[in-house]
């Protein structure tokens, strides 16, 4: 696999379009970074990290509202194996006009895009969820 972020990100959109109440992503500290930054921004609920067989994988909860429809509607690479994207702290984007959700890899780590605009740092932008 060439791009485990991307393989994470196609996990979850594939699992929501099927509206399944939760999903398993092969373990990295990377990969938990970006389900925390989810978490906190409210696209998905629970992040545990589980054992399955010899390995760990994360254990993603997905959140839909009270009509079934996702809190999550896209998930979009941004930076990718033959392209990478940078941005400085003054130019990251916004998503859906302020809708969405930008994560940058950052000197500080892995942060969304208004985090990292109230901490002036730049970084790797790798993806975006609206």
């Amino acid at each position: 696999m060439t791009d485990p972020i991307a393989d994470m990100l196609t996990r979850i959109r594939n699992a929501v379009r099927a509206r399944h109440p939760r999903t398993d992503i092969p373990h990295s500290t990377l990969k938990l970074a970006i389900a925390n930054i989810l978490k906190s921004e409210g696209y998905i609920g629970d992040v545990a990290v589980a054992e399955k067989g010899k390995f760990k994988v994360i254990r993603v909860s997905l959140r839909y509202d009270a009509e079934g429809a996702p809190f999550i509607s896209g998930l979009a690479m941004v930076s990718k194996p033959g392209k990478r994207v940078y941005t400085g702290h003054k130019e990251v984007p916004l998503v859906m006009g302020g809708l969405g959700t930008s994560i940058l890899s950052t000197p500080r780590g892995l942060m969304s895009g208004r985090q990292a605009k109230k901490s002036q740092v730049g970084g790797e932008i790798l993806c975006n969820i609206w």
